[in-house]
């Protein structure tokens, strides 16, 4: 009942006003966002991969409906991915970008446009040797953003594509995107969904989480295992053995700021283990989908606005 509360509240532009005009950056925000501007999420990444992990970064903001914004966000990757290889870390680094905010939802223009700018993106991360993921977002998009990523491996047929175990149609998904060369990032699904096309319950959400593990691992691609869930890990760790899986031919991925220690436990233990680091002004959404995943982090949200009355 609270993560679905938390998930309208996401979509509340009233809610949104309210809690980004105080001053909680200081608490719960920083926990999940080191920062808003392109030099702090690159300073976050080197320290990440100085500690054996890889990174891939999203520059929050989706649901663009403004040609100029989508550009803006556009010019905010390249100038990461310039910066990434400035730094050095470019091998090491993806990025992830959701199709909303590059244009999709642009009358008449979106669909030819974000795929346009999603292209520019894969060519700048290509020539500094990084890759590039196209985030899942909900269900309304989710035959639009995987025939995108169909168009764009195309040309650059590394890019990643997600998959949301919480939809009914995610199984058949992995069984048409199991190839070799495919990056499928899977993780459990973070948007509020209705009865009608995803599990409404936990546990048949983490059936559904194993049943496509089962596909990816056994498959030829290169899966992406987007949980910070123990039982996810122990359960992808038996599967990648099962399947004669060689470290590398597989990852684990967590949220920045999300069970730390275990992510520097599967480094240290020879895992591919990348952290999903987000940065930029528009947290507010991707901060109320954080809370509605961590209900405990609830109260200490709520202190936060309390101390900054």
């Amino acid at each position: 009942m609270l993560r679905r509360l938390l998930l309208r509240l996401a979509a509340s532009s009233r809610v949104k006003e309210i809690i980004t005009a105080m001053p909680v950056s200081s608490g719960i925000v920083n926990r999940y966002v080191p920062g808003e501007e392109v030099a702090e999420a690159v300073a976050v990444s080197s320290g990440l991969i100085g500690d054996g992990c890889r990174v891939t970064i999203d520059y929050l903001g989706e649901d663009t409906i403004d040609q100029a914004q989508a550009e803006a966000t556009v010019q905010a990757y390249l100038e990461l991915l310039k910066a990434l290889s400035d730094a050095g870390l470019a091998a090491s680094s993806e990025v992830s970008l959701k199709l909303s905010a590059i244009g999709q939802a642009l009358p008449e223009i979106g669909k030819r446009l974000s795929i346009e700018n999603a292209r520019r993106i894969c060519k700048a991360a290509r020539q500094v040797g990084a890759q590039v993921t196209i985030d899942a977002e909900d269900h309304d998009t989710t035959d639009r953003t995987l025939a995108a990523v169909h168009e764009i491996r195309k040309d650059y047929p590394d890019t990643g594509a997600v998959l949301q175990a919480y939809l009914y149609r995610t199984e058949s998904d992995c069984v048409a995107l199991a190839y070799e060369g495919s990056r499928i990032r899977l993780c459990k699904g973070a948007y509020n969904e209705p009865e009608s096309v995803a599990y409404q319950d936990r546990l048949d959400v983490d059936k559904s989480f194993v049943r496509c593990l089962q596909i990816l691992l056994a498959g030829q691609g290169y899966p992406m295992v987007a949980s910070h869930d123990p039982r996810m890990i122990s359960i992808a760790s038996s599967l990648a053995a099962r399947n004669n899986r060689e470290p590398g031919s597989y990852e684990f991925q967590m949220l920045y700021g999300i069970r730390t220690e275990e992510q520097l436990r599967l480094a240290r233990a020879g895992e591919t283990m990348r952290v999903y680091l987000p940065f930029g002004q528009e947290w507010y959404g991707y901060l109320m989908r954080r809370l509605a995943e961590r209900p405990s982090n609830v109260a200490f949200f709520l202190r936060s606005l309390i101390s900054a009355k």
